[in-house]
């Protein structure tokens, strides 16, 4: 697409451009006509090419034990070039991470560090903003379950759209959107099937109507009849001039018939990269010619699987102690002769001289666009749809909330009940206090899972934000303000005053809404402290432990108000958010009380042990200032904690959004590395599938030179 400005801005359409529906049994000519009939003028139809030259993209890894881990950098990828061009260019490859790792780098995706080389838009550099100028579907569907499809797509519009598309182009994108992925019918259907994850994610990119779209593995998860419907509605978008990258595994044969461009990628290198069309050819020439009868379905997968695992054993005196180190060394050989055989081919060639002449236009010594997250919608907007699909999706579980609020109140009756008969003249200090305590028992260890409303985010958050869904800040406030709230914030209060009404504690109107701040400032500062530990976890469980370990030791430091231990640990009380939140609620309780009253001398006379009757009195024994300040000071320092930990979790959560796009290829990676033993048995399998080796265990000279194996297509290049 052309530009005025260097570098070169995809431009968001206005208009409604994308196509009507279409699938595996019915892809009607009334799409074509709706598409044709669209008479909004405003309708953008510029092509995007993308182009790659020499990408090399190197990883630094650690291995080893704790506090002596060595590190090194390793090369994923290795001087890679090519052109993806409009129309479904496929990038496949064995299950090593390079294919999604190209794809990702192409996708700016991954952290830009370790990444040499230039990436083009119409032979100009890539955007820094280009995440949110490009469509991205990730592998594991980030889609809302709690909401039904269209919400998922109007908040996808309302957030990526410009503000300037009135409420009704918008619908009208989002209506154009369902009904070119057969969702009009169930747009109001919550996405939990995984293919209609997979079309709802889709349908979130294709409402913004970017030129280029990235898919990463799209048919994974799902059943044959899906993934060829969804390429045939990604063939139709091509078709009208989208730049459709996606990477796939072991794609049916009729789903490679529509690949316009096929990229073979294997341990960093390119084995081939131009026309699908041409790729039989290319390895009939390359001395593969054994494989001529075969589909290209067949001979691909026969590529990617079997000729990196077929070299098993072709040694009879190979051993099972160097089985894997051979396997290894013969892959890497492999992967260089077919890398070298392309890079001599007349394909390459020509691809070559058209990236010479893309490449020619710019600068000596360019330096790649530094990688940004922009927004089109203001903080405000961001912030208020935020609140609004946290809140849909709280209402998303009506079962775990009205069982959650039953318990709250049973528990709440239970105390209640228990503390009104408990009490009598002799003990009603001690009594009160004892409840003050398990009411800050309750904020604290009920406040142990709130870290889960970040981690439930865990994979959509950075696909969102780099996506330039919203920033992290109206993502930050928003989630607190819609999910802490509700969780945590109303269960306190109303546990708090259901068990004061019947546990008959007497206060007056005054002091018990300061009990009710106090306790809210309890609750929130409780809460941060899972939130600080848990932002950016993969896991949950580590967060809770931790948590849970702090809130029972100082409560136990807490509860010894009875006991003359606590001046051992009084520093200690500068770390607890119980201490401050206990203290808070009995300042507040016992000042001023006279618990000794005129009419109730002969009951307290019988009292055989000492008998507290002011509220001061008690408040001296545990130490607590009588003053204004000395309640206050409580609420300032939870502040001051809830601040710290809250400022904490923002920068986690900046740290996280950065660091999750690094992590996808680690994963990935280790699992091939864990999982060699399961990989030799399944490939041998496949082998002996497709009749390339005859022995349950070895393959056998005689069975290539006689068969024309893949084995022996291998031999024939070295």
């Amino acid at each position: 697409m052309s530009s005025n400005n260097d570098p070169v801005a995809i431009p968001v359409t206005e208009g409604n451009s994308d196509d009507p529906p279409g699938n595996s049994d019915d892809l009607t000519e009334n799409s074509v006509d709706l598409l044709e009939n669209s008479n909004d003028p405003s309708t953008l139809r510029r092509e995007a090419v993308l182009s790659f030259h020499n990408i090399s993209y190197q990883e630094t890894v650690q291995c080893g034990f704790p506090f002596c881990k060595k590190t090194r950098v390793v090369e994923r990828l290795s001087n890679i070039s090519g052109i993806m061009k409009p129309g479904l260019n496929a990038i496949m490859g064995p299950q090593d991470g390079c294919r999604s790792l190209l794809l990702d780098v192409l996708a700016a995706r991954k952290d830009p560090r370790g990444l040499s080389g230039d990436i083009l838009i119409n032979g100009k550099p890539r955007p820094a903003n280009f995440t949110y100028t490009s469509g991205y579907v990730p592998q594991n569907d980030v889609v809302m379950p709690t909401l039904t499809v269209r919400d998922n797509i109007e908040f996808s519009a309302a957030l990526r759209l410009p503000m300037t598309m009135t409420r009704d182009e918008k619908r009208r994108r989002i209506n154009e959107v369902l009904e070119l992925l057969h969702l009009n019918k169930v747009s109001h259907v919550k996405p939990r099937s995984k293919e209609l994850r997979k079309r709802t994610s889709i349908a979130m990119e294709l409402v913004t109507e970017h030129p280029i779209l990235f898919l990463d593995d799209p048919t994974t998860g799902i059943d044959l009849r899906t993934a060829i419907d969804v390429m045939l509605i990604l063939n139709r978008m091509s078709m009208r001039g989208r730049t459709i990258i996606f990477s796939i595994n072991q794609p049916p044969s009729f789903i490679f018939t529509l690949f316009d461009s096929l990229t073979l990628v294997a341990s960093g290198k390119v084995m081939f990269h131009g026309p699908a069309e041409q790729a039989l050819e290319f390895f009939r020439s390359a001395g593969m010619a054994a494989f001529c009868h075969e589909s290209s379905f067949s001979f691909f997968m026969n590529i990617i699987v079997g000729g990196f695992l077929a070299p098993f054993d072709t040694e009879e005196d190979g051993h099972d102690a160097n089985e894997h180190d051979k396997l290894s060394e013969r892959q890497n050989q492999l992967t260089e002769k077919l890398a070298n055989k392309y890079s001599q081919s007349p394909i390459y060639s020509t691809m070559r001289t058209e990236l010479d002449q893309l490449l020619g236009e710019q600068k000596t010594g360019m330096s790649p666009a530094l990688e940004e997250i922009t927004c089109v919608t203001p903080f405000w907007h961001q912030f208020w749809w935020i609140i609004c699909r946290s809140l849909k999706n709280f209402k998303g579980f009506p079962r775990i909330t009205v069982i959650w609020a039953i318990i709250t109140v049973l528990l709440a009756v239970i105390v209640g009940i228990t503390f009104r008969v408990l009490r009598n003249d002799c003990t009603e200090v001690q009594t009160r206090a004892g409840l003050l305590f398990l009411l800050t028992v309750f904020q604290c260890i009920t406040s142990v899972t709130a870290g889960e409303i970040l981690v439930i985010d865990r994979d959509r958050f950075p696909h969102e934000h780099t996506s330039g869904y919203y920033r992290v800040l109206s993502y930050f406030l928003g989630k607190l303000l819609a999910e802490l709230v509700p969780r945590r914030l109303f269960p306190s209060i109303i546990f708090t005053v259901i068990v004061f009404i019947i546990a008959g504690v007497n206060t007056d109107v005054k002091g018990f809404f300061t009990m009710i701040f106090t306790i809210m400032m309890l609750t929130t500062s409780a809460s941060s402290l899972p939130l600080s530990i848990g932002a950016g976890q993969i896991a949950v469980a580590v967060p809770i432990v931790i948590v849970t370990i702090y809130f029972v030791f100082m409560l136990f430091i807490s509860g010894l108000y009875s006991i003359n231990i606590t001046q051992d640990f009084s520093w200690i009380q500068y770390l607890s958010i119980p201490h401050f939140g206990f203290t808070a609620l009995q300042h507040n309780e016992f000042l001023g009380q006279n618990f000794c009253p005129e009419n109730k001398t002969a009951e307290i006379s019988r009292c055989h042990n000492y008998v507290i009757c002011t509220g001061e009195e008690f408040l001296a024994i545990q130490d607590i200032d009588f003053s204004s300040w000395g309640f206050w000071e409580n609420h300032v320092a939870l502040a001051c904690i809830t601040i710290i930990l809250l400022s904490i979790t923002y920068v986690e959560l900046l740290a996280f959004s950065k660091k999750r796009l690094s992590q996808p290829l680690s994963a990935a990676h280790k699992l091939n590395h864990e999982s060699v033993s399961e990989t030799k048995e399944s490939a041998r399998h496949l082998l002996r599938t497709l009749g390339l080796i005859s022995h349950p265990e070895k393959p056998c000279h005689s069975c290539y030179r006689r068969q024309g194996c893949l084995s022996s297509g291998l031999h024939s290049l070295s």
